[in-house]
């Protein structure tokens, strides 16, 4: 069942691990993505030499239509940002978003201060270039919030592999952003995620792997790809009562229109 979008996956060499040369497992892993019905993915950055492969990755030659985005994850948020913004303004035509950028209380790797000046500075840079703004959200809804708010929600923004409650969903479609939803939604403990993802309105939704990490069940404890995302589509329409039809080519176009895509 063809027309998936991974609307967030991780394909640079510290993430694709095989037997092979790093060219020969990412054109393994995007064939077996293409023969799972995904046609297009958004390979994403989380510093300047994940996002700098992030564009070559999107520029090569793929079985699937590859795009990317260049960013500063929480956890490298006391690297300097410039770097990323040179890469951003390079006028890539793969180039598709910034980040994923945010806040992460969780395991708080980056001074919290930091991560707020991070975050703050991409979502501006993501209104410079009306550039789509990738955002990553752990147990700092508040003042991930309050960033927003203050620097205003770019017009085109989506909470990656979000892991919060309905509360937490109502929070962020209010402030503008979009629900991308990963593997996680299948695991026993999500059942906050669940009832979240049953009320989030189909037009603002989106499907993700954040490969190679959440491995879907019954794939959990396996290295994630690509061609899982159909997998946690699938669990997606049995949660909220949809026809799978309905789920993909929803999911499809929302994250096409959330990145710019072009038209299939």
């Amino acid at each position: 069942m063809s027309g998936w979008i991974d609307a967030h996956c991780h394909l640079q060499d510290q993430f694709v691990s095989a037997d092979s040369s790093f060219a020969d497992a990412v054109a393994a892993t995007l064939a077996r993505a293409r023969d799972a019905g995904v046609e297009r993915a958004i390979v994403i950055g989380t510093d300047v030499e994940t996002s700098r492969q992030a564009l070559e990755i999107a520029a090569g030659g793929s079985p699937i239509d590859l795009y990317a985005t260049v960013g500063l994850h929480p956890h490298e948020a006391t690297h300097d940002l410039e770097p990323i913004a040179e890469l951003a303004r390079g006028g890539n035509s793969r180039l598709v978003g910034i980040g994923e950028c945010g806040l992460d209380y969780y395991y708080e790797h980056s001074p919290r201060a930091r991560q707020l000046e991070a975050f703050a500075a991409q979502v501006r840079l993501a209104h410079e270039l009306d550039l789509a703004l990738v955002i990553h959200a752990r147990d700092a809804f508040d003042d991930l919030l309050g960033v927003l708010h203050a620097e205003g929600t770019p017009a085109r923004s989506v909470v990656h592999c979000f892991t919060g409650g309905p509360g937490d969903a109502e929070n962020c479609l209010a402030a503008g952003c979009d629900i991308s939803v990963s593997g996680i939604v299948t695991f026993k403990n999500a059942e906050a995620l669940r009832e979240a993802v049953r009320h989030v309105p189909l037009e603002r939704l989106h499907v993700e792997t954040d490969s190679p990490f959440l491995a879907p069940v019954p794939n959990r404890g396996k290295a994630n790809e690509p061609a899982f995302v159909a997998v946690v589509g699938e669990f997606v329409a049995r949660l909220r009562g949809e026809s799978l039809d309905e789920v993909r080519d929803a999911t499809a176009a929302n994250t096409a229109r959330l990145f710019g895509l072009p038209a299939a």
